[in-house]
């Protein structure tokens, strides 16, 4: 028999590197331009459509840059639930989602 070392393949070094583009994420990449979309739509036949249009959409980019340096990932999602969540939780409170089992009666082997 021969001696044959390890096999080896290569392997990307960042495998669960998130997809950036210019530093933003992809959803903080569609918040941005879904206000430039909708705000030119409203605004792009006025003769304020420049500063509305554009001032507000690159406002907004700017914000999210710097309020997300230094952040994880996903943090303007996480800090969205985290405002809209009950300041606190009831223990003793009615069950709003329960429903009762319907399953399979009398089985018999």
């Amino acid at each position: 028999m021969e001696d044959e070392g390890l096999l080896t393949t290569k392997v990307p070094r960042a495998l669960e590197m998130k997809s950036k583009l210019f530093g933003y994420e992809l959803p903080d990449l569609l918040l941005i331009f879904f206000n430039l979309g909708m705000t030119n739509l409203i605004f792009g036949s006025t003769s304020f459509r420049y500063p509305l249009v554009w001032g507000t959409t690159i406002s907004l980019a700017l914000l999210l840059f710097f309020v997300k340096r230094g952040r994880p990932d996903s943090y303007i999602q996480h800090f969205g639930e985290f405002i809209i969540r009950p300041a606190y939780y009831c223990s003793g409170g009615v069950d709003r989602f329960y429903r009762k089992f319907k399953g399979v009666k009398n089985v018999t082997k």
